[in-house]
């Protein structure tokens, strides 16, 4: 709106406090003193009474509770009704309706990362790296909303893309409680070990878990906290003692400003080397963990900065069956940093979800690692990971993400903007550049890529394979 147009619309609405007032007691009545919570009332009456419109009471009520939490001015906190708190709770347990996948989508396309297992979108027959074209017959491209969800025992076609194959599958959605706690044997004895949010259940799953993992001979373990949102801190801190037989998991400080250390005293020694992974969506809970392994020198970090989600929230039930989520405590690392806003830093920084995996998985031990795939899927000797190896073919050249490639050599990436080259320098310290002008290295969607028989020549120790019957693309390194 101009300026002009601005004052003049102040000024109409000025002029028309004039035309009529509200019936308000004069100054010779006596008015007793009022309370807030009177003027509150006394607003509400002359909103239901005299405002043009029709009011609804519930609204008023609403807007005056979410206007008092907006003005807290803390993204944290909300009040939910009765039926937003069902759903809060819901999702906090990981528990939803929908077909069981998750998705990827890199700008152009949409594909199937993961599929949970005995899901629905499992027993249909979808599979992961199969690429969706439609979606209820509608194009990717033009979706308006969250076509996956919907109301239990609904119908959805999916249309996909495999192999290059294109073929329809109906898929009837269902309620699905995800299990927040995985974990398998990978390697030398290297036990990987995915949590992928706190619900109320996951101290118990990981304890589970942990006996599994010890059953099978664990000597090291990979802890994948990435895209782990957070949830009961409760949870985070049983978890915490499985690692710490004795010491500080966290700080807190409520609004006392008194700060008070949360102790373990009876925990217990993990006793085998740990790696955890975060990447910026490793948040809340999942901070307070990995702040309490790595202060107490207990695991090293790999990955990228995490959220900065340092504050606690408490849930309040209210006597209508409405819940208010209220910060009430913000927490530090037992190193008393924090990180509020800004974010934990890996010890080790590396960029990708493939090639964060290769490093963690070598710095627990594992010399002999295969990758496989494709530009959508990952096998890590032979077992199934979220993550690709970028392959990109053109014509009969054969690339792969440099990213993957760096770590497959223990070392890293960087970019030569001047030279306009993809320098790759590994683990022993030896760099070598790849030139976008001769082709050794393209790039794609904001990641570069590097030719296989260019890398091959510059790093010998590598190995690899395309099958081009199946397209997929096996790394190595002997």
């Amino acid at each position: 709106m101009k300026f002009s147009k601005l004052t003049t619309a102040l000024l109409s609405s000025c002029l028309a406090l004039s035309i009529v007032f509200s019936p308000i007691a004069s100054a010779a009545d006596t008015v007793p003193a009022s309370t807030d919570m009177d003027i509150i009332k006394e607003v509400m009456d002359y909103l239901e009474n005299y405002n043009l419109t029709d009011v609804e009471k519930a609204k008023l009520v609403r807007a005056a509770i979410d206007g008092m939490v907006y003005s807290l001015e803390d993204p944290y906190s909300q009040y939910f009704d009765a039926e937003e708190s069902e759903a809060f709770m819901h999702q906090v347990d990981l528990e939803y309706v929908g077909i069981g996948v998750k998705l990827q989508y890199t700008g152009k396309e949409l594909y199937i990362e993961e599929v949970v297992p005995n899901s629905p979108a499992e027993k249909a027959g979808l599979k992961r790296g199969d690429t969706i074209l439609k979606i209820n017959g509608v194009k990717i491209a033009d979706l308006d909303g969250d076509e996956m969800t919907g109301a239990a025992g609904t119908k959805m076609t999916v249309l996909v893309q495999r192999n290059g194959v294109t073929k329809s599958y109906s898929v009837v959605r269902n309620e699905i409680a995800s299990t927040s706690v995985t974990g398998t044997i990978i390697g030398p004895k290297i036990a990987y070990v995915a949590i992928s949010g706190f619900s109320a259940s996951s101290d118990e799953e990981f304890t589970a878990v942990l006996k599994q993992m010890r059953e099978a001979g664990m000597k090291s373990m990979v802890l994948d906290l990435r895209d782990n949102p957070g949830g009961y801190m409760d949870a985070a801190l049983n978890i915490a003692s499985e690692f710490i037989d004795k010491g500080v998991m966290m700080y807190t400080e409520d609004n006392s400003g008194v700060l008070s250390p949360t102790v373990i005293t009876d925990g217990s020694k993990i006793n085998v080397p740990v790696v955890i992974l975060m990447n910026e969506y490793s948040a809340s809970a999942s901070e307070a963990l990995t702040g309490a392994l790595h202060d107490n020198k207990l695991a090293t970090v790999v990955g990228t900065k995490s959220y900065g989600k340092a504050r606690i929230q408490s849930l309040f039930s209210l006597s209508n069956g409405s819940t208010l989520k209220l910060t009430t405590q913000k927490y530090l690392t037992p190193s008393k940093e924090d990180f509020n806003h800004i974010g934990l830093t890996p010890d080790i920084e590396v960029q990708g979800k493939t090639a964060q995996l290769i490093t963690a998985l070598q710095l627990a031990g594992m010399t002999t690692l295969e990758a496989s795939g494709d530009n959508h899927i990952l096998n890590i000797n032979g077992a199934p990971f979220a993550g690709n190896v970028g392959l990109i073919k053109q014509g009969n050249t054969i690339y792969a993400s440099s990213r993957v490639l760096a770590a497959m050599v223990q070392g890293d990436v960087s970019w030569d903007a001047k030279n306009k080259k993809v320098i790759v320098t590994n683990g022993a310290g030896k760099s070598a550049g790849f030139a976008m002008s001769t082709k050794e290295a393209i790039s794609k969607n904001d990641e570069t890529y590097i030719q296989l028989d260019s890398f091959k020549k510059k790093f010998p120790t590598l190995v690899w394979s395309y099958n081009a019957s199946q397209n997929q693309l096996k790394l190595s390194v002997k």
